[in-house]
């Protein structure tokens, strides 16, 4: 009998004298030899179905027995390579134990390495083929090969994939598909471990950066998940690295106003920022520190590469410096704007064809940087040259007061002087401010009338009541108004209208008053003390000029070299006061007055004059009540 592999499986056809027959030689064959020939096979084909029915079986156990053969013969062949790495990472639990997985997974696909790949054509395109290798891969995310100590890792675009890191995808056949070697690290990767600054502002600029920031702080690891996921945006299998383990000191860099606002609006950032540190803009302006700060300056000019500055460019800076500090006694800190300050100073210098900045070259700089932003201040003192805007610097006018207001255009600040009138009449003690009824006035501004009206009926109605109705206004003002460093004026021009004493216009006057009389210090007053100058120099300096400021801004002066000149030759007069009695004497030129035992002043001076002038009106009060209400 011989066994033949037919389309259909295994058959038995008969072997008659050494020679396999066929159906038509085996018809030929006598009746007894077929019928012997059919036994035979029905007991082979018996046989056969029972082999047969054991062939899976055979051929799975065939197959383990090679896989496990492969298999051991794998292992030995990847100990003695990987041998070394274990020894390298015996310290690293996890490495050996990543090691021993890529073992145990090349000995399970070790027929990815023997078996032929072929690119398959798909749509017309061919298709890519997967390197077996790809998933031995290690996607390095860090690499601290170079660091020297811990890392201190700046982020200046903390958008959310910045600082969590993202999955990145590769468009293949018109799929986008991604494996572990796509996974960049974020800024909380590089920092782990060390430090992570990041600007407040900025981080709160960016969506969803905040929050995702906070969750890791709070979680202590780095999880890395696409923002469509972790907002339901997009439902689609993606990969979902193992969260990492985050050990950081997180930095954040603001304004101080961006620390209180979170402090008071976000429950977690207490919890999360224990440690706050407030920088002062300023330090104090010692022999000790003039020193240093001039040493700062050669520094910042060797760093930069800049030409040396002479001693007068040193002194100079440093003199800017505590006009940026708005303090006599203190010098700013603010680097930035010396370092600008310093190269426009050596432009000016390269352009005169010079070696060495002097002086004059940094006075440039500053001049050249006003002069850039002036326009507006230019305009408004052409405006009350012209007498568009009513301004007078000579003779003298009764209730009329120049005062000063200070304009912000955040980088460049001016002041210019403006009209403060003051009406008074017979009343019931009310004080408007006119501004505050038409909505243009401040709260702090209408705190200062209030205080006054309260100096006024504190200081001369004692006896009787105050029966007077006053307005107060800032004329040509059609902006909002706010503050109290005008207070000292209105009272001036009040004052004034009682006592019917002319106030001299070649003066302007700046401070707070409060309710005992006292003069208060303000704000800008190197700005006002400059905007009333500039008005008076285009009319001519007659000798007279000047501005009345509180006694306790004299420390904050740091005037310019002109106004200082002005000064020294008699041109130009500054006079510090302490309280409402030297104002009023210093721009009326009449005497305030002093009050003797019984409480009277002195006859003919301005406090004599306004408590008579408030006493008459309480009596004519008193009068017209009496003849509109006889009853009463």
């Amino acid at each position: 009998m011989a066994l033949v592999k037919g389309a259909h499986g295994f058959v038995l056809g008969p072997i008659v004298e050494g020679k396999q027959i066929d159906i038509e030689e085996f018809s030929k064959l006598s009746g007894e030899k077929r019928r012997r020939i059919n036994e035979t096979i029905e007991i082979y084909e018996e046989k056969l179905s029972a082999l047969l029915r054991r062939m899976p079986q055979l051929a799975r156990e065939e197959n383990e027995e090679i896989e496990a053969l492969n298999h051991s013969t794998v292992i030995v062949v990847v100990d003695v390579l990987i041998h070394d790495l274990f020894d390298k990472y015996s310290d690293y639990p996890e490495v050996c134990r990543y090691l021993n997985n890529v073992k145990n997974d090349i000995a399970r696909h070790i027929g990815d390495f023997t078996e032929r790949r072929e690119t398959v054509p798909v749509l017309g395109l061919i298709a890519e083929d997967k390197d077996p290798m790809r998933r031995y891969e290690v996607n390095l995310l860090i690499d601290n090969r170079e660091s020297k100590g811990v890392p201190v890792i700046y982020e200046d675009n903390p958008v959310y994939q910045n600082l969590i890191g993202r999955i990145e995808h590769e468009s293949r056949m018109g799929a986008l598909i991604t494996d572990f070697t796509h996974i960049k690290a974020g800024a909380l990767h590089k920092a782990n471990g060390g430090y992570l600054v990041l600007d407040v502002i900025k981080l709160l600029r960016s969506p969803f950066s905040w929050d995702a920031l906070k969750r890791a702080l709070n979680a202590n690891k780095i999880t890395l998940q696409s923002l469509g996921s972790l907002y339901g945006v997009i439902d689609t299998a993606s990969l979902e690295p193992e969260p990492i383990p985050l050990d950081i000191k997180l930095v954040l860099l603001g304004e101080r106003e961006f620390y209180y606002l979170l402090l008071e609006y976000d429950p977690e950032f207490s919890e999360l920022f224990k440690v706050a540190a407030d920088f002062e803009e300023n330090m104090e302006r010692t022999e000790s520190n003039v020193q240093l700060y001039a040493r700062m300056i050669a520094t910042l000019a060797k760093k930069d590469e800049m030409l040396a500055f002479d001693a007068r460019a040193v002194a100079r800076v440093i003199e800017h410096a505590a006009r940026l500090a708005n303090d006599a006694e203190k010098l700013s800190v603010h680097m930035l704007s010396m370092v600008d300050l310093m190269q426009e100073s050596e432009y000016w210098a390269i352009k005169h064809g010079l070696l060495v900045v002097g002086e004059g070259e940094v006075q440039q700089a500053i001049d050249s940087r006003i002069h850039r932003f002036d326009r507006i201040r230019d305009t408004m003192i052409s405006e009350m040259q012209r007498k568009t805007i009513l301004i007078d610097t000579e003779g003298d006018k009764t209730a009329t007061v120049n005062g000063l207001a200070v304009v912000d255009l955040n980088s460049f600040r001016f002041a210019h002087p403006v009209r403060i009138t003051a009406t008074t009449r017979l009343g019931e003690g009310e004080f408007i401010d006119i501004s505050r009824e038409v909505d243009l006035g401040g709260a702090i501004h209408s705190k200062g009338v209030l205080i006054i009206s309260a100096f006024l009926a504190s200081r001369f109605t004692k006896k009787f009541p105050l029966s007077l109705s006053a307005s107060l206004t800032f004329e040509q003002s059609y902006g909002k108004i706010d503050g109290d460093s005008a207070s000292l004026a209105e009272l001036c021009a009040l004052l004034s209208s009682l006592a019917d004493a002319p106030v001299h216009q070649y003066l302007a006057v700046t401070g707070s008053v409060n309710q005992l009389g006292q003069v208060q210090a303000i704000g800008g007053v190197n700005e006002k003390i400059e905007g009333f100058f500039d008005i008076c120099k285009t009319g001519g300096l007659a000798g007279m000029q000047g501005v009345v400021i509180p006694e306790s801004n004299v420390k904050h002066l740091m005037l310019r070299h002109d106004i200082i000149d002005a000064v020294s030759v008699g041109e130009f007069h500054i006079y510090p006061v302490t309280n409402i009695d030297q104002a009023i004497g210093i721009m009326t030129g009449i005497e305030a007055g002093t009050a003797d035992s019984s409480g009277k002043y002195t006859d003919g001076s301005i406090n004599f004059r306004v408590e008579n002038k408030l006493l008459r009106m309480s009596e004519t009060r008193e009068k017209f009540v009496k003849s509109n209400h006889p009853g009463a």
